[in-house]
């Protein structure tokens, strides 16, 4: 799943400039980097978020994915 969608991500998603997996013993996490909260907003609700990814995940969670926005300074 993170290979098929990290390019997409990258290539079409606007303000996208980094994806990362995060493996851990209790859990796996993507983190993606964006150039500000607006547009990592605008990615949570778009298709391939909503639809391509987490409909794709979906069988496999055990509940809904939790997304968290963070903003650096």
């Amino acid at each position: 799943m993170y290979g098929k969608y990290r390019q997409p991500f990258l290539d079409t998603v606007p303000g996208a400039t980094g994806k990362e997996l995060l493996v851990r013993d209790e859990d796996v996490q993507v983190l993606h980097r964006f150039r500000n909260a607006a547009d990592a907003e605008a990615y949570l609700a778009g298709d391939l978020f909503t639809r391509d990814v987490t409909g794709e995940l979906s069988p496999l969670l055990e509940a809904d994915p939790e997304t968290r926005l963070y903003d650096t300074v």
